[in-house]
């Protein structure tokens, strides 16, 4: 591309590291970025502020005692949730109610994630916390059955956390394509659940692909589920973050599942929806890592890219996808689905967990060109229904050959803003 006076450079994070985009500014329809909070306060005042000022509860350290066994169950590797940061004014709370050590167990919600390493389980929480604290990974063989929610969900919850007198549910509150938003209950369900319950759970989602949007959505038929099941199995509390593009720490509630989530996505909400008018293509960077770690985790900020362009205009994705695809059968789809709309109709007809992200992107890639800048092998991104393009240049070239005046909007934080067609 020609270099000219009027060419604006904007970096993008790719994996944890960063990519630059060199884009004319008469190309430029808008950079959708967050409404940032300004940050006043450090992360640990803001949650400190949020534990002693619960929503619709007792504060933890009226509900723990002594004898108190605490299960307090943390996001994996997954997510970008700052949980050593959560972790510490927590605890000091519990202390407040006189809850020991030896009584509280970390318990990671893999949902149907891999196992963590040692090192990422000592990453996540802190050296000195997972020195002091029994820190565990979730298990999906082992589970109670506690009932069924009126969706049909059998609630079947990791036996560690069902054995315990007080479970507490950390996460961090942000946009999700299928549940509204993450955080709240989430961590109950899918977080800590049985296979069986995993799979009955996303399996609505094929039932709501093709109608309206549901990420940004709090009455989401799936939100509605996780929190019928996080009541059956007597989750007390939640702390839940928000954070900036920067992954700070700008908001945080904590209390009753549901009124205290409620909270948290009005937060959400005034930051990360942001109203714009469809263009002919979108550049959108997941954040970086954890949020492209894999292909499976970038497919969400495709999704939020789509209702920033018009049908027929193109979306290039930057995703570094260092963990490859992410999800064994999302790469099994991908073999064996031939088209987009191969991958649409087995998902209506047949729900498989991981078969849904290949139904996602051939969604997309039938309204959209899709192109990945990642480090996926050619093939694979090809099967996952992407055009694959070596640089953001490059795809911008691609972009602009077929449309020289082409208005295309730049999404650098793809992972956690929702463009809302004005």
């Amino acid at each position: 591309m020609t270099m000219t006076t009027d060419v604006k450079t904007i970096p993008l994070a790719f994996g944890r590291g960063v990519l630059k985009l060199d884009i004319s500014e008469k190309n430029i329809s808008s950079i959708i970025r967050p409404s940032e909070l300004k940050i006043k306060e450090e992360g640990a005042f803001i949650i400190k502020k949020a534990l002693e000022n619960p929503i619709k509860s007792r504060r933890l350290s009226e509900i723990v005692n002594p004898d108190s066994k605490v299960a307090i169950i943390v996001s994996d590797v997954t997510r970008p949730t700052p949980t050593a940061k959560l972790l510490q004014p927590l605890l000091e709370e519990l202390y407040l109610g006189g809850a020991k050590n030896e009584n509280i167990t970390i318990v990671f919600a893999l949902g149907l994630h891999r196992l963590q390493t040692e090192e990422e389980c000592r990453q996540l929480v802190g050296e000195e916390i997972f020195e002091k604290i029994r820190c565990i990974q979730h298990d999906r063989k082992r589970y109670r059955y506690l009932g069924e929610t009126s969706f049909g969900t059998p609630v079947e919850v990791f036996e560690e956390v069902v054995d315990s007198d007080v479970i507490i549910s950390t996460g961090t509150l942000e946009f999700h394509y299928y549940a509204g938003y993450g955080g709240g209950g989430k961590s109950i369900l899918p977080g800590v659940s049985s296979e069986k319950s995993i799979l009955s759970f996303h399996s609505f989602y094929s039932k709501l692909f093709e109608g309206d949007p549901l990420s940004g959505r709090a009455d989401s038929p799936a939100r509605k589920n996780i929190e019928e099941a996080a009541g059956i199995a007597g989750l007390d509390f939640i702390l839940n973050v928000v954070l900036d593009s920067k992954k700070e720490i700008v908001a945080a509630v904590a209390g009753d599942l549901i009124e205290a989530h409620r909270k948290g996505t009005e937060y959400v909400d005034a930051m990360y929806k942001v109203p714009v008018e469809p263009a002919d293509a979108v550049v959108v960077s997941c954040g970086g890592f954890p949020k492209d770690i894999n292909l499976y985790q970038a497919t969400k900020s495709l999704e939020n890219a789509t209702s920033a362009v018009k049908r027929g205009g193109s979306v290039i994705l930057v995703a570094e996808c260092a963990e490859g695809i992410g999800n064994k059968v999302y790469e099994c789809w991908n073999r064996e689905c031939r088209s987009p709309e191969d991958a649409v109709k087995r998902f209506k007809n047949c729900f498989e967990f991981g078969g849904h992200k290949a139904a996602i992107v051939g969604r997309a890639a039938k309204e959209f060109k899709l192109y990945l800048i990642s480090k996926l092998p050619k093939a694979e991104s090809e099967k996952a229904f992407f055009t694959p393009v070596k640089s953001v240049d490059e795809a911008l070239e691609k972009v602009l050959s077929e449309n020289p005046g082409a208005k295309i909007h730049v999404m650098p934080h793809g992972g956690c803003t929702l463009p809302v067609k004005r």
